[in-house]
């Protein structure tokens, strides 16, 4: 059962020269502890919704499922913060406890820890997926529309999947990485194929945003804010196209541009677009 992810609580505000007592919107931080297989496997702080789509998402993210059939069982105990589920990996023969983790809301794990874990996971794109200039700033227009929760708390990042056209789902959470592991739940739950989606991001496309779209598989990220020099690197690296700034009408292409109609095949170095 999902919980609502705002809450209500008095408090004072400072405006026009004045202290006024009165009301704001803020959201929940839920931590939830995963089991797996009768082991603590880490902590997820994020908001009380769509956990079992985050649960999903994160295990595949961690390698620790590939499919829907590797997971057996999955329990969620929402009132204590704990999912128990059975999956088919032997987790302590592939050595996945060998440290126990706290996925903080605010920037997922150490780089340290992505680095000697992910390469093996991310995935080069595929995708042959082609989109227009107008569909881009479309979709974000679509996510800035589905994002209400923030606009009453400014306390969230949200996250779309789509093929283009339509959102498959919309996502949102305290935690970056939560969102996109929700929306990569939601779709191995429902057996959706996300070769030739676009990840559609509120934040900023960090090397671990950059590698957590390589994880669920995706062709294109499109986001409102700036990309990271090594974010960039890893999506040329990894075949994904990354486009960032898209607000008021435009955006910048920084990897494989071959994906936007009109745009060059390829970006040279003194040619890639900055801000």
């Amino acid at each position: 059962m999902d919980h609502d992810i705002r809450y209500n609580q008095t408090m004072i505000r400072y405006q026009d020269g004045e202290l006024i007592e009165t009301t704001d919107d803020y959201v929940k931080e839920f931590p939830l502890t995963v089991i797996v297989n009768g082991h603590e496997f880490a902590t997820i702080i994020c908001s009380p919704n769509n956990l079992e789509e985050l649960v999903l998402g994160f295990l595949a993210s961690e390698g620790v499922i590939f499919k829907r059939e590797d997971l057996l069982q999955l329990e969620l105990d929402d009132q204590r913060g704990y999912a128990h589920v059975k999956v088919t990996t032997d987790i302590e023969q592939a050595n996945y406890l060998s440290t126990k983790r706290m996925v903080a809301s605010c920037c997922g794990k150490s780089r340290e820890f992505y680095f000697q874990n992910d390469a093996a996971i991310a995935k080069t794109s595929m995708s042959t997926i082609q989109l227009s200039p107008s569909q881009i700033l479309h979709m974000m227009a679509q996510l800035q529309a589905h994002s209400k929760t923030f606009i009453a708390t400014g306390g969230l990042h949200n996250a779309a999947i789509s093929d283009g056209n339509a959102f498959y789902v919309h996502r949102q959470d305290i935690g970056r990485h939560n969102a996109l592991d929700k929306l990569y739940g939601y779709c191995i739950k429902r057996h959706i194929s996300v070769r030739d989606k676009i990840l559609i991001f509120s934040g900023r496309i960090s090397s671990e945003i950059l590698i957590k779209a390589a994880k669920i598989g995706v062709g294109m990220i499109i986001s409102k804010s700036a990309p990271t020099t090594l974010a960039v690197q890893l999506a040329q690296d990894l075949n994904i196209t990354a486009i960032g700034f898209v607000r008021e009408g435009h955006f910048n292409i920084y990897s494989h541009p071959e994906r936007v109609d009109g745009a060059p095949k390829q970006l040279h170095a003194s040619q890639q677009c900055r801000k």
